[in-house]
């Protein structure tokens, strides 16, 4: 940071800026998209992982209200708003973990079918081109401007990424095989991440060791 222009950082933030809000739309875009076929298809990992991606949204909210916190002053503390955004976040999360896990019971029991998962795959893989683009980009502005937050918010995407896969491995199995049961598997997998990042969401906020840790941030005054 030390060798960086003041121009050169305040384009960096700006550069964060960008992300943050880019992230916000792209995840409500896929939400959307993903509910839609998810009930459609009756597919319930892909159902799973749209309302993963409008919790994504409500955490990015939190993220870019921290970016605009400290592009104007990186000295004041969290403010209300994020903790009570990493709360509700960290309750969806769980919510959205108990709600698959009923469901994934009560489609193994009665050995429910998807209609198809052919939205499933397309999606899966346009979200993990664009997810692996945000957590390049994140990285290189948060080493730029040697930012713990948007560092560590990079390694949060990745979850996205994770979960990415997940839809991917469920879906084209199913395509491929027509085995019914891969459907509440997967949704299995997307209720792992879904705890782990409820989890890390309440310890954020309780200002423990996390992905919004804004210890060692800087950014212009």
């Amino acid at each position: 940071m030390a060798t960086l222009t003041q121009s050169t950082t305040n384009k960096y933030w700006t550069y964060a800026l960008w992300l943050a809000l880019f992230t916000i739309f792209y995840n409500l875009a896929e939400g959307l998209v993903s509910i839609f076929f998810g009930i459609n298809d009756e597919a319930l990992t892909l159902f799973g992982f749209g309302v993963d991606s409008f919790i994504e949204v409500m955490s990015g909210i939190g993220i870019l209200a921290m970016v605009l916190r400290i592009r104007q002053n990186p000295d004041t503390p969290r403010s209300q708003f994020e903790r009570t955004a990493l709360r509700v976040t960290g309750t969806s999360f769980y919510l959205l973990a108990v709600g698959l896990g009923a469901t994934a019971i009560y489609n193994l029991f009665s050995a429910h079918k998807p209609t198809t998962t052919l939205p499933g795959l397309i999606i899966s893989l346009v979200s993990i081109a664009m997810m692996w683009a945000l957590v390049a980009g994140k990285r290189k502005v948060g080493k730029t401007l040697d930012s713990a937050p948007i560092l560590a918010d990079a390694n949060c995407t990745m979850v996205c990424i994770y979960m990415s896969i997940v839809l991917l491995a469920a879906s084209l199995i199913y395509q491929l095989t027509g085995f019914g049961f891969v459907d509440s598997i997967g949704a299995l997998g997307l209720i792992y991440f879904s705890y782990n990042e409820g989890k890390e969401s309440f310890e954020k906020a309780a200002g423990m060791d996390d992905c919004c840790e804004e210890e060692g941030s800087e950014a212009p005054k």
